[in-house]
């Protein structure tokens, strides 16, 4: 289904706003942090500590970056969805939000416009609320046709422009289209794929929060 990911792929990463990958200044104590998304950070079909949170959490904190991770992903979720439980999804004093949706508004043939309401509404609640986002983009599959494609991919590269918030291209990146990556649905991730993507969005995630630290001193 993702067979087109790597072309796709760079023209995200050379249409989205560069996010400087400075090194990362270690946080003094934890960053509550939320990763708000799908079956793809929920974990679905695997056990809760292999989940994309909790691996995420402990990479971090094997390199000394603590962080108080809050797994709000829902399966089956869209950004419509996601929008809709926003309020009691992300709890007060949340300093840092993942937000990965998308991929079922994809799947699904969604209107790319109803998925950049739902997103904008999301960013500029979280932007209201001093909450720090990481956007981790989605890809759409190639059977709706190029012209809806390209309509969807470009939401997430400009409202990473728009709202000046980082962007992480593709959230599967290394790991779409590897079988032995993904479970027997093809779609979602195994424990070790999810360890693929914690490997690639990790300096990603480090440089985040080094900035949400710098901005506390």
């Amino acid at each position: 289904m993702f067979a087109h990911i790597r072309v796709l792929i760079m023209a995200l990463m050379t249409a989205g706003p560069v996010f400087a990958q400075a090194p990362a200044v270690v946080p003094d104590k934890p960053v509550k942090m939320v990763v708000l998304g799908d079956s793809l950070s929920a974990g679905l079909g695997l056990q809760a500590s292999a989940a994309f949170p909790a691996r995420l959490q402990k990479a971090l904190d094997d390199k000394g970056i603590k962080v108080d991770m809050i797994n709000a992903g829902v399966s089956g979720d869209t950004s419509s969805g996601g929008r809709d439980r926003l309020d009691w999804s992300i709890p007060e004093g949340t300093e840092a939000v993942i937000l990965e949706l998308g991929a079922n508004d994809a799947l699904r043939g969604i209107d790319p416009a109803v998925t950049r309401a739902a997103l904008t509404d999301i960013l500029t609640r979280l932007k209201a609320r001093k909450i720090a986002v990481l956007v981790c983009g989605m890809l759409a599959p190639p059977n709706y046709g190029s012209e809806y494609a390209a309509r969807f991919n470009a939401i997430y590269p400009e409202l990473s422009k728009s709202f000046g918030v980082p962007l992480y291209p593709f959230f599967l990146e290394g790991v779409a289209a590897e079988a032995k990556l993904n479970q027997a649905d093809g779609l979602h991730p195994t424990a070790e794929g999810v360890d693929v993507i914690v490997k690639n969005i990790l300096p990603m995630v480090e440089a985040f929060l080094g900035t949400i630290s710098g901005q506390r001193s």
